[in-house]
C-alpha cells in the first residue's frame, strides 16, 4: 500500500463495480443468496435519491476496497453521525492497511461534516474483524440488541 492511499468517491458509472463489491462481501460472509440488490436499485437509491455514499480505496489506480455509508442521527448528541453499512477489501489486499485507511477516511469525513460519531455492525463470528476494530479503539455496544422488521412482516405492519 502506498504511504498515502488514494480514495475516490463513486460515480453513477460505478454501479456495476459497487454491486460486485457487495456480492464479494456477501460471499465472504456466507450470505450471497441474500443479495437481491441489482444495478437499477443501487443507482436509484445511491445516486437518484442520494441515500448512501460510496468511496473506493485505490492501489495503483485500481479499486481494491470500498465503503458504503450514510448519515444517521443521534438525538442524544443532537447531530448526525455516519453509519458504515459495508466495508470490504479484496482478499489479496487484506492485511496491508487498506481497511484501516478506509476507516480513517470515514473518520475524516465525519469530523469534516461535524458528525458526532462513526458506527457500524459486525457479525459475531467475524473475530478477525472484531480484533481489528478493537485494535483501533472501537468499542462494542454490548448493551444494545439490533431488531429488524423486513420483508412480508414489514409489509403486513404497514398495511395494519
Amino acid at each position: 500500500m502506498p504511504q498515502q492511499p488514494m480514495f475516490r468517491k463513486a460515480q453513477r458509472e460505478d454501479v456495476p463495480l459497487i454491486l460486485n463489491f457487495i456480492r464479494e462481501l456477501a460471499e465472504y460472509e456466507g450470505m450471497l443468496d441474500e443479495v437481491v440488490a441489482d444495478e437499477t436499485t443501487l443507482e436509484t437509491w445511491i445516486f437518484d435519491h442520494q441515500k448512501a455514499e460510496v468511496i473506493f480505496v485505490l492501489d495503483q489506480g485500481q479499486e481494491v476496497g470500498f465503503a458504503l455509508f450514510f448519515h444517521n442521527f443521534s438525538t442524544f448528541l443532537g447531530r448526525a453521525g455516519i453509519y458504515l453499512e459495508d466495508l470490504y477489501v479484496k482478499e489479496e489486499y487484506r492485511h496491508q492497511g487498506y481497511g484501516k485507511a478506509i476507516l480513517k477516511e470515514l473518520a475524516h469525513i465525519a469530523v469534516e461534516r461535524g458528525c458526532g460519531r462513526l458506527e457500524w455492525w459486525c457479525l459475531d463470528w467475524n473475530q478477525p474483524s472484531i480484533d481489528f476494530y478493537l485494535s483501533l479503539g472501537a468499542q462494542p455496544m454490548s448493551d444494545w440488541t439490533v431488531y429488524r422488521i423486513s420483508g412480508s412482516t414489514l409489509k403486513s405492519m404497514a398495511e395494519e
